[in-house]
């Protein structure tokens, strides 16, 4: 009995691998793993069609923006794992996860998406609450009396 190896197939085994570009996103409080895969641009998030998890159409549009700029649109299937954070966090860390995904894809995309603001991670997050106060920094009421 052999032992299975990760692609398919048994230890030793020639298997037909198709090549798998990964990246990880980050915004706010969210991360996604994202694959692609040469496809015909099918966009999948945690299982579901992107359409169906992503409601706006400005979300949608957000996710493949970096797919556009480096005119890889229908090219490459996208396969997501995204947790954490809203929802608009979430497209936003599919956005940068899909473009540092094309960076191993090809490094001439480098120029564009870098152009466009794609590779930049957005440091943007809730600020922590301090003690004293009724939020990150608004302070009680002032009461004279």
């Amino acid at each position: 009995m052999g032992v299975w190896h990760r692609f398919g197939g048994k230890r030793g085994e020639k298997v037909a691998t198709t090549a798998v570009y990964w990246g990880t996103g980050r915004r706010k409080e969210a991360v996604a793993r994202v694959r692609l895969i040469p496809g015909d641009g099918r966009i999948i998030i945690n299982g579901r069609p992107m359409e169906e998890y992503f409601p706006t159409i400005a979300q949608r549009a957000e996710v493949e923006r970096p797919l556009k700029v480096t005119g890889t649109l229908g090219k490459y299937d996208v396969l997501a794992r995204v947790g954490g954070g809203g929802i608009s966090g979430q497209a936003g860390a599919v956005r940068h996860g899909i473009a540092r995904a094309l960076l191993r894809v090809d490094e001439s995309y480098r120029k564009p998406l870098k152009q466009a603001g794609l590779l930049t991670r957005d440091p943007r997050v809730k600020e922590r609450r301090k003690y004293g106060l009724k939020k990150a920094r608004k302070a009680p009421q002032f009461s004279k009396r």
